[in-house]
């Protein structure tokens, strides 16, 4: 399944999300709602699925590897919403949530869409 097609699954599932990524090394696919408040800029996006988050995966895999059973997912939360990313085995899935969200359950339904695919 290719980048488009996981944030299309993840839509017409009904993720409310604020922003999708789907990053597998340098190709990258996103997704932004319309007329959000408060949303990063596209270049400030772009920066950290390529730069930021592959390096926060990549740490905490390793971490995570040592004697803590593997990653699943990381949760970050920014002042204004939620960022989920969910490692996959070419990069990663990254979801903004809002801060009413559940991070939580978003990580859970991007890891069983990938499990399915």
């Amino acid at each position: 399944m290719d980048g488009r097609q996981v944030i299309e699954r993840l839509l017409n599932g009904g993720l409310d999300a604020r922003y999708i990524a789907v990053a597998a090394g340098q190709e990258l696919e996103t997704w932004q709602r319309e007329g959000l408040a408060d949303a990063s800029s596209g270049e400030s996006d772009r920066y950290e699925e390529l730069l930021v988050n592959p390096a926060l995966v990549l740490l905490a895999r390793q971490r995570g590897d040592i004697d803590c059973g593997g990653l699943n997912y990381l949760v970050i939360r920014y002042g204004n919403f939620f960022q989920v990313v969910v490692p996959t085995g070419a990069g990663h899935v990254s979801v903004a949530v809002e801060p009413t969200g559940d991070p939580v359950a978003v990580a859970d339904r991007i890891g069983r869409l990938l499990a399915a695919a």
